[in-house]
This record gives C-alpha cells, sequence and structure tokens, in this order.
C-alpha cells in the first residue's frame, strides 16, 4: 500500500516502500497525503505540512483507480486502473499544482490484457506489486502481479497466483505481507520473489482475533506496528473498525502457523463515534502519528483521520473529509 514509498523494498532495492503508506524518514520537507476513486475519475492531493491543508483535484484517465502511489523525485503518481485494467503513471503534479491545471498528463502506462478487477499496488522503487481480486472477467483467479517500471511503460516479471482472495498488500523488505478477504486473517509471503511464477505457498497465515473481514493493511517499521481496517458486513455504516499491533515482528513471530493473535495484543478502535463503515484502505505517518483511512461506504467516500490511540476505544476521528468513491491513501514523506 511505502520511506521512499510507502506501498516497500526487496531484491536489488535497498530502500523500503509502503503500499499503503508510512515514511521512515524524519526530517521533513515534504508530506503529503494522495487518495484514488472509483467513481469520480479523479486523484486527490493535501499538502499535510500547509496550515491551511487544502485539498486539490486533479482529473486522470480511468474513472475507477486503485492503489495510488507516488515519487517526489519523478513527480509522478501511480495508479492500478480498473477502468484500463492497466498501470498507469501521471506526471506534473508540483507543476499542475501551481498552475491549477486539472488534467494530468498520462506519461506511462502498461499492458490491458495482464489483471482485472485490481484492488492494490505496493510499490519499491522500480517495482510495482498488483493485486488482482478474483472476478469472472480473470477466471475467478486471486493473483498477484509484479512489474518492473521502464522508461517506456511497466514490464511484467512474475506472477503468483494464491489460494485465497486477495485485497490489501504490503511488502516489506523482502517480504509480502497480504490479507485474505472474507477472513480476518494475514498472509506472509516470506523472501517471496525468491519464487518462480506459478501459484505461491504462503509461509504463514494467522487469525486476527475479533476482525471480521479485512481489507487494509500497512506497517510501520520505526514503530514496528501493523495497521489493519476491518470492513465488517459491506451493508453496514458502523461496524467498521481499526486494530494496530505493536511490536508486531515478535507477536507474528511468536503466534504459530494457522494461530490467532489474541485482542489483548491489539488496541482497537471500533464503535458509532468512530464513523467507521467500510474502511478500506489505510495510510500511516509515524512522524505525526496519524492515521489516514479511506471510508468508502459512509457519505459515499471519506478520508477520516485518527490520531494513534495508546489504549481502545471508541474514538471520533479527528477530521472528516468527504471524497466522493475514495478506494486507497497513500502519506508520501521526506
Amino acid at each position: 500500500m511505502k520511506k521512499l514509498f510507502i506501498t516497500s523494498a526487496f531484491l536489488l532495492l535497498i530502500f523500503t516502500s509502503c503500499d499503503s503508506g508510512d515514511s521512515e524518514k524524519t526530517n521533513s520537507s515534504e508530506a503529503v497525503l494522495f487518495t484514488s476513486s472509483n467513481t469520480s475519475g479523479k486523484i486527490s492531493y493535501q499538502d499535510l505540512l500547509s496550515t491551511s491543508a487544502m485539498v486539490k483535484s486533479f482529473t486522470i484517465a480511468s474513472l475507477d483507480a486503485e492503489g495510488v502511489s507516488y515519487n517526489s523525485d519523478t513527480d509522478a503518481v501511480i495508479v492500478a486502473s480498473r477502468t484500463n485494467n492497466r498501470l498507469e503513471t501521471y506526471t506534473g503534479i508540483k507543476d499542475a499544482i501551481k498552475t491549477g491545471i486539472d488534467n494530468l498528463k498520462l506519461t506511462l502506462s502498461g499492458l490491458n490484457t495482464e489483471f482485472t478487477n485490481a484492488r492494490e499496488t505496493a510499490v519499491s522503487g522500480d517495482i510495482v506489486i498488483v493485486a488482482q481480486d478474483q472476478f469472472a472477467s480473470n477466471g475467478m483467479t486471486n493473483k498477484l502481479f509484479v512489474y518492473k517500471k521502464t522508461t517506456t511503460g511497466f514490464s511484467l516479471l512474475k506472477t503468483f497466483t494464491t489460494d485465497f482472495k486477495l485485497w490489501g498488500i504490503h511488502v516489506n523488505g523482502n517480504d509480502l505481507y497480504a490479507v485474505a478477504d472474507l477472513t480476518g486473517d494475514i498472509v506472509l509471503f516470506k523472501d517471496y520473489m525468491n519464487n518462480a511464477s506459478g501459484t505461491i505457498t504462503a509461509t504463514k497465515r494467522v487469525t486476527i482475533a475479533g476482525l471480521v473481514r479485512t481489507h487494509g493493511i500497512t506497517y510501520s517499521a520505526s514503530d514496528d506496528t501493523m495497521i489493519l481496517t476491518d470492513v465488517g458486513s459491506a451493508t453496514s455504516g458502523t461496524d467498521g473498525g481499526l486494530i494496530f499491533i505493536k511490536n508486531f515482528t515478535s507477536v507474528f513471530n511468536s503466534t504459530s502457523a494457522s494461530g490467532t493473535i489474541a485482542q489483548t495484543n491489539q488496541i482497537r478502535i471500533y464503535g458509532p463515534n468512530s464513523l467507521l463503515g467500510n474502511p478500506v484502505d489505510v495510510a500511516y505517518d509515524h512522524v505525526t502519528k496519524k492515521v489516514y483511512v479511506a471510508e468508502r461506504l459512509n457519505a459515499g467516500g471519506e478520508v477520516l483521520t485518527y490520531t494513534y490511540p495508546t489504549a481502545s476505544g471508541d474514538f471520533a476521528p479527528t477530521n472528516v473529509r468527504l471524497e466522493a468513491g475514495v478506494t486507497s491513501v497513500f502519506v508520501f514523506r521526506k
């Protein structure tokens, strides 16, 4: 969902990136929040260092997009287009902000014959991973697509088929974490790039106690905290939640395969005050301890901001922003 990116690092890449956005650099000259939408054909930008906190929206070539990420060095946004079934790169965001231009320039794109029904991306350097969710158009196949960004587009390196329904993914070093949709489970694929294309076997799968249906996932190496979203029932606007697992490395390693991480190892935000119904994605800024959530159901889409909690409770967000059809959130900081 990532720091050069907030979506992870592996292979020959040294930097770590998070799919949903945790930056690991503390002396910051830039901190921004990006979102994507599946109804508006726009992405949004917010300067988190600005006192005005003004939000700017830009039109892209995809009405329905997921898995937004941003690279400040190239001033480029990448999305997984569900409209066009391909990866797309848009550049010139900083100039567009200065000049007030609405339409972003599509500068790179992948083939539209490889994945459909994308749900998330994880980005590390020039590597972009797409999570394909099962759908009739892809033969009900859950699959991970690993791409390398080139000067002309995106080159497919490997594909991995999973035996569970995909949604959120997060890369940490050489390891890939994925949520098992329709369950309260998360799955680890350790050193996953060492696998040949084909069906990939999980290194470990564990259940998060009390989590009904997980979607969003992000990990902060600085805090050693895993953050997960719970959408609960897809039709309920009040049963969503956020789960924080501190000391995650130790907790996960001490949990046996097919075991359960107990609620005693969790900090949980649930309840009507939280305004969480269907939180589909999450991003975290470890510098400010702010958590950003894409709430898809309530009000047609909202970006909710929370302060990192120290105990479980029914906490209200510190900020609520309407964002039609919001599907993903990404924090970039440097």
